[in-house]
């Protein structure tokens, strides 16, 4: 059977089907927007994708990404972040939902994911060893464990907080409040959401 597409428009459908979540129908549409869309639009684009990999790096403390001419995250260097205070995040694009609260004024330190057996990522693959020196260091006095709720996000908060049991280090661990989200209905809610807004109830 002949061709149906032009070569270079299945290569870019192709390529941006690898990307997560993006099935062969939305790289199909994807694809047939960026071909008819002016080509300030896709050189834009091709120039982001291209300086994606030297223009940005991660931060050596807190594994957050920083632009490539900077040492170490803002976030840790300002003078007005409290060092004595972290939250540990999964992933980089965490540490955005945190600060778009306005209420978290400490640092961060990304684990770099979160424990599955499963995909092969263990405690070692993660920085934890990283952060017990950064507690040593800088005199932690509160580990807010931020993970995510799920199973993976509540096995690596466990192992985080042996862990760091297990070290001797003398500080304060935390876990971000669970519950049911606003205008969710019980019947919808998953077993682990349930479980920690039982277990965070207050008296009203």
């Amino acid at each position: 059977m002949s061709q149906l597409l032009p070569r270079a428009l299945e290569k870019l459908i192709e390529e941006l089907g690898r990307l997560p979540g993006v099935g062969q129908r939305t790289a199909e549409r994807y694809a047939y927007y960026l071909l008819r869309a002016n080509t300030r639009i896709t050189d834009g684009l091709s120039s982001a994708i291209h300086d994606i990999h030297s223009l940005v790096k991660t931060c050596p403390v807190t594994f957050a990404l920083i632009d490539a001419e900077e040492d170490v995250s803002p976030l840790y260097t300002n003078t007005d972040r409290d060092k004595k205070l972290i939250a540990v995040v999964e992933e980089p694009l965490d540490i955005i939902a945190l600060e778009r609260t306005g209420q978290f004024k400490g640092t961060y330190h990304v684990l770099g994911g979160a424990m599955s057996p499963i995909d092969g990522i263990g405690p070692e693959q993660l920085h934890i060893p990283e952060l017990v020196e950064r507690i040593k260091n800088d005199d932690v006095e509160e580990i807010i464990i931020a993970t995510n709720a799920s199973v993976e996000g509540e096995s690596t908060a466990l192992f985080l907080q042996k862990y760091i049991q297990d070290a001797g280090l003398e500080v304060k661990m935390s876990r971000l409040a669970r519950g049911i989200p606003v205008g969710v209905d019980l019947e919808y809610a998953d077993q682990i959401t349930l479980s920690h807004a039982l277990e965070g109830r207050r008296i009203i």
